[in-house]
């Protein structure tokens, strides 16, 4: 038996990889997904709000209606019908994590309806055998620094915190790059040079979130597994991360698949301003549209928020709304 009437989540972007780590580094951003959900008697109304995303169904369809029922279906309980809302700040296919974040926040809210009946565990593990890999999953369910692994079958998380003095700037080009067409530029085998070197540096990597030494990261983010080859997708790729650690970043790298760039900054030695003139300047040079923003790195997860907290945030933001269907 469902025991709320209604509940809402708060939810964190990712980004993944964070260089040589393919597949299992992750961590979360403060941009924000917030889904209300209620069960319905009769109809189900979905209604999206704030960054525009056309193309997202409003039916049954839709990411967040469909990892619901597979809650409800794990826990035997029959909820066809649901009022959800949605209200995010993350752009699809921009290397943000914006699937994974959809597919934590409405699995965390159906068992949240029902009064947590499945442990975090569990909605990871359903929530990563959907997505795939467990990265971004980690990240916005976990929050901070996510090391992950998966076989497909067990997938495993261990979390670090992330110290404050840490900054992102993340460039968001107004081009979209589903991840399924990133990944199929990549080779189906690597030479076992290459193999070692991405080893090495995603274990010095680990290390340097592990004991916040985050200088260490202009060395620990170098890569040769996956970004070489999405440099042929992506305008000013293998520039951005040469050149950005010379301009104000300790690093920089692809955020997940792309095609949004990221570079870091530790924020009580380097000066940001010089990496916003650079990221200009590249922007300009590639001929590139794109959004710039400053995020930080949180340490919090996906977790429930007063309902007062969405319904603040769509007010007056009817961009897109609809979705009433009988299933």
């Amino acid at each position: 038996m469902l025991i709320r009437n209604e509940i809402c989540v708060k939810v964190p972007a990712s980004t993944a990889n964070l260089g040589p780590g393919f597949d299992c580094l992750g961590m979360s951003l403060d941009l924000y997904i917030w889904i209300k959900m209620k069960v319905s008697s009769d109809q189900t109304i979905i209604k999206h709000y704030g960054v525009a995303a056309e193309g997202v169904p409003l039916d049954e369809n839709n990411l967040i209606y469909k990892v619901a029922q597979q809650v409800f279906e794990r826990c035997d309980v029959h909820a066809p019908y649901l009022h959800i809302d949605i209200y995010s700040e993350i752009p699809l296919s921009r290397g943000l994590g914006s699937s994974a974040s959809a597919i934590v926040g409405g699995m965390v809210a159906a068992n949240a309806l029902l009064k947590q009946p499945l442990s975090k565990d569990t909605l990871f593990q359903m929530a990563t055998a959907l997505e795939g890999h467990p990265d971004n999953i980690a990240a916005s369910l976990f929050g901070g620094v996510v090391i992950t692994t998966y076989d497909g079958k067990q997938a495993e998380c261990i979390r670090v915190e992330v110290q404050s003095n840490l900054m992102c700037l993340v460039v968001v080009p107004a081009y979209t790059l589903p991840t399924s067409e990133a990944r199929k530029v990549l080779p189906a085998s690597v030479s076992f040079q290459h193999a070692v070197y991405n080893n090495t540096h995603t274990a010095l990597l680990v290390a340097a979130f592990c004991t916040g030494q985050y200088q260490v990261l202009s060395v620990a983010m170098q890569d040769t597994l996956h970004q070489p080859y999405r440099g042929t997708l992506i305008p000013g790729l293998e520039e951005w991360i040469q050149d950005a650690k010379h301009n104000g970043a300790i690093a920089a790298a692809l955020s997940g698949a792309g095609p949004t760039m990221i570079a870091f900054t530790d924020q009580s030695v380097n000066d940001p301003q010089l990496l916003e003139q650079y990221a200009k300047r590249w922007m300009e040079k590639h001929n590139i549209d794109a959004d710039m923003t400053w995020l930080t790195p949180v340490n919090e997860g996906a977790h429930i928020v007063e309902c007062s907290e969405v319904s603040e945030l769509i007010v007056g933001r009817e961009d897109r709304q609809g979705g009433v269907f009988a299933s």
